[in-house]
């Protein structure tokens, strides 16, 4: 039986502007009913329209977040976000030897909705060694591509199958220019195409990081990997049709609490 409550750590980014990263991660934990936690990766300044800086914490502060919620709290589930760096990248490696037992979704954080890298080159191979850890990986269809090393690849079926042959147990390749849209599961046996309505009138920064936290949350919840992504992936297209459209000049957060 799950902890109660279930209790899950984000290792992430920090977006000042409070529509992605650990901020969406904190909502994301709230909407679904698990106390959420965060290590923070690096503090970025940032809006709705743009990155405007970027400062990584020391490693040696990624671990010591890390051991802190685990030796008096617990983790039941982790997700991991923004990295930054290979040197974070190796922290978070340590973090987890911390974490025994606890389901890890890795989102392979590469770029942002705004367009800036928010991974450096050098740290994408340290990235891949963490796949094996991973309980489920969520890319979307360009960061698959990048983990597989398959630029000119386009098919999430494909690319599922090419990202789960890096170690993973289950894969969610999010995206796609269906409609309705459509997510990909794979865990080697079984390929589940997951519809969902699109929302182009919606507001969507933070909808990547909110996936990817309310599928952790779900694992706590204990629900298996399938379920788990088909709620994640309703709670994400949700707070996008309820986004905030008129927050910022750029691309508004979403909204995972809805109309009030």
């Amino acid at each position: 039986m799950p902890h109660s409550p279930p209790r899950v750590l984000s290792i992430a980014g920090s977006d000042s502007g409070g529509g992605a990263g650990i901020q969406a991660d904190l909502k994301a934990f709230a909407r679904c009913g698990v106390h959420g936690m965060t290590a923070i990766t690096a503090v970025t300044a940032q809006n709705t329209a743009a990155v405007t800086g970027v400062y990584p914490l020391p490693p040696e502060a990624i671990v010591e977040q890390v051991r802190a919620v685990a030796e008096d709290i617990g983790v039941d589930a982790v997700k991991t976000g923004m990295l930054g760096n290979a040197e974070a990248v190796a922290a978070v490696g340590r973090g987890l030897d911390l974490l025994p037992g606890a389901a890890l979704v890795l989102d392979p954080v590469m770029v942002a909705e705004s367009g800036a890298r928010l991974l450096d080159e050098e740290a994408e191979e340290a990235l891949r060694a963490l796949l094996p850890r991973a309980a489920v990986v969520t890319p979307n269809l360009a960061e698959a591509a990048v983990l597989t090393q398959m630029a000119e690849e386009t098919d999430p079926e494909r690319l599922a199958h090419a990202v789960h042959e890096l170690g993973p147990t289950a894969v969610v390749v999010t995206g796609g220019h269906d409609d309705p849209a459509v997510d990909v599961f794979f865990d080697g046996d079984r390929l589940e195409r997951i519809l969902g309505e699109r929302h182009p009138g919606g507001a969507s920064h933070g909808s990547g990081c909110t996936h990817s936290s309310a599928l952790a949350a779900h694992l706590a919840l204990g629900f298996e990997p399938p379920e788990a992504a088909r709620r994640a992936k309703e709670i994400a297209s949700e707070a996008v049709r309820n986004g905030l459209r008129g927050l910022g000049a750029g691309a508004g957060p979403v909204d995972v609490f809805g109309p009030r």
